[in-house]
């Protein structure tokens, strides 16, 4: 994510006591030597995965494999109407899980055909299936739900989620979004695929991620497709609504949609950065390896409230904001280097986002020397000339995520081990990296751990000052 000025970046309510699930093996035989089966435990899972900055954000008890949304958007009423088909896992045996929704109304629930019955409370739905789901044991919830989308609300990290525009919608926002338009566990450690039907007036585009498929247009209204096949991190989904200019081609085998507002010149400095997301995508997989997803591209949205970047998963959004005047090349590199590093490596917690951001922001470095500007060594002297010490990047605090510290000095970090290690080994490690965590996740002391083994050296006293420290690291 960058965000513009900071720097080159939140009722169906029925109870119901669970069945109790019994076995249909008979017993032991007397004197015989097998063990007897330990009968499940059902328990809630957790409201909440547990993150250190952000405690409720997501649920415990189950693993989604993938999201399959069926939708319907009316931009004259602003309603949003259909049905979430998910598919998981228990982790633990449940007597009932969560959900997290905002804003919106399940009317009836599912849970493996069963009718289960569910609670909302706040932005959480909880659902509480027939019987009781065993640990391990795959199983599939189907939610019809609708109402009025509308944003999470933060004042220290700014809303989030759905925005109705005048012609159609936006559903965007970091660290949580995706709460306000499909039932989801809204944490980045649960990835998982991601399937999109969304029906919308005829004359409407809607651009979300992954690879498009076939549309359907019946009595005024059409159906656009797209799916995400590789793992993807719920702030990552996103949809755009609305009158867009979408130029479809090809790149590297794969399917690439850019797309920008009907309002803007296909000369237009937005147009012109977007053209060149093809070259850049290339640079960058000589750099961290090959590009990690089956499609490309990116959106350019005018809303005055989107005055950021999001590096949504195969496909960046980009604030219009950071296109005024003139083409800004940069800024592409640094979404297209999230793809890498924060979609397809994606975070265990939210306190390691200098991982995700550090990288970007050396990524727009790395661009610029390779681009004819500013070399890497150029920026980072800028950088650390002038520069806040006192706020470590490897702890900025909640509010603090979006803030200097993780992106600036998380890109002097880079920088600096790149110097430590030298060239040879630091570009080793970035390949390393990606390739060893691809469509999973992983954390700061992965990232140490594998930035030692590659480079033979002992990098303790290395990132303790880079990360950890509130005084100027010494050169």
């Amino acid at each position: 994510m960058r965000r513009r000025g900071l720097l080159p970046a939140a009722a169906l309510a029925v109870l119901l006591t669970a069945g109790a699930c019994t076995s249909d093996d008979d017993p032991p035989e007397p004197g015989s030597s097998a063990a007897p089966t330990a009968a499940p435990d059902f328990r809630p899972g957790a409201d909440g995965a547990g993150d250190p900055y952000f405690p409720k954000y997501g649920n415990g008890g189950y693993d989604v494999a993938g999201y399959d949304l069926d939708l319907r958007y009316d931009p004259k009423t602003g309603k949003l109407t259909g049905r979430a088909t998910i598919t998981a896992t228990a982790t633990q045996d449940l007597s009932s899980l969560n959900f997290d929704l905002a804003h919106l109304t399940a009317a009836t629930i599912t849970v493996d055909g069963a009718a289960a019955t569910g609670r909302a409370a706040g932005n959480e739905l909880t659902v509480t299936p027939a019987a009781g789901i065993p640990a391990g044991r795959a199983f599939t919830v189907v939610v019809d739900y609708g109402g009025t989308p509308d944003q999470l609300e933060n004042k220290s990290l700014g809303n989030g989620g759905w925005i109705r525009t005048a012609d159609g919608g936006i559903a965007l926002g970091q660290p949580e979004s995706a709460s306000t338009w499909y039932p989801v566990n809204d944490h980045p450690s649960d990835k998982a695929t991601f399937a999109l039907a969304m029906t919308v007036p005829d004359g409407l585009e809607v651009i979300s991620n992954g690879v498009p498929g076939p549309r359907a247009t019946k009595a005024g209204w059409t159906t656009w497709r797209w799916s995400e096949g590789s793992p993807m991190a719920s702030y990552l989904s996103t949809v755009v609504i609305g009158q867009y200019r979408v130029t479809t081609s090809t790149h590297d085998g794969k399917p690439m949609i850019v797309a920008v507002p009907e309002s803007m010149a296909a000369t237009s400095p937005a147009a012109t950065s977007l053209a060149r997301t093809g070259e850049i995508t290339d640079y960058l997989a000589s750099v961290f390896g090959p590009y990690p997803f089956d499609a490309n591209g990116g959106v350019v949205v005018s809303d005055k409230r989107i005055g950021y970047a999001l590096e949504t998963q195969t496909r960046p959004v980009y604030g219009d904001t950071f296109f005024a005047g003139e083409p800004n090349p940069g800024v592409v590199a640094h979404e297209l280097a999230h793809q890498w590093f924060g979609d397809s490596v994606a975070l265990r917690r939210w306190q390691d986002i200098w991982l995700n951001e550090g990288f970007a922001t050396y990524a727009e470095w790395l661009w610029s020397e390779h681009d004819g500007q500013d070399s890497a060594q150029k920026l980072f002297d800028k950088s650390y000339a002038a520069f806040d010490w006192s706020t470590p990047p490897g702890d900025p605090g909640a509010a603090r995520i979006f803030g200097a510290p993780v992106y600036q000095r998380g890109g002097m970090t880079v920088h600096a081990l790149r110097k430590t290690i030298g060239d040879d080994a630091f570009f080793r490690l970035l390949k390393t990296w990606t390739t060893d965590h691809k469509d999973g996740n992983a954390d700061t002391a992965q990232f140490i751990t594998t930035a030692e083994q590659v480079s033979g050296k002992d990098l303790k006293a290395f990132f303790d000052a880079w990360l950890n420290g509130t005084t100027r690291p010494a050169l």
